[in-house]
């Protein structure tokens, strides 16, 4: 799989923390399947955390790419703070505020992440 190809189907920056693991062209559209790094967030930096698997993969419509459909299938990761057994993930909040993500990408990452608050 072609990696620089790909990345000219995603939001900018998203392949520094997400990497793509499959690409499906049906019919009528493209399914790009993501799945986060296991990169420690930042504001936890001085804790110990342990990768404790994923949350379930969600679906986001993205811009089409010749007349079909195009459709991310999100998996983000979730760590356990070994010290308190609290479960975290990344604050896509944070990480827009100081990092070089377009606006596009900031809100795309915002809306994975109130969507899973929303599950809780």
């Amino acid at each position: 799989m072609d990696q620089s190809l790909i990345e000219l189907f995603l939001p900018e920056g998203i392949l520094e923390y997400f990497q793509v693991t499959s690409v499906k062209k049906k019919e009528d559209s493209f399914q790009i399947s993501l799945e986060e790094k296991n990169i420690i967030p930042g504001e936890y930096s001085g804790q110990k955390l342990l990768s404790k698997g994923f949350y379930d993969v969600i679906t986001v419509q993205d811009f089409p790419v010749r007349g079909k459909a195009c459709y991310l299938k999100v998996k983000r990761r979730r760590w356990t703070v070994e010290d308190t057994g609290q479960v975290v993930s990344r604050d896509w909040s944070l990480v827009a505020k100081g990092t070089r993500l377009t606006e596009e990408f900031a809100s795309f990452l915002k809306a994975v992440h109130r969507y899973h608050a929303s599950k809780l």
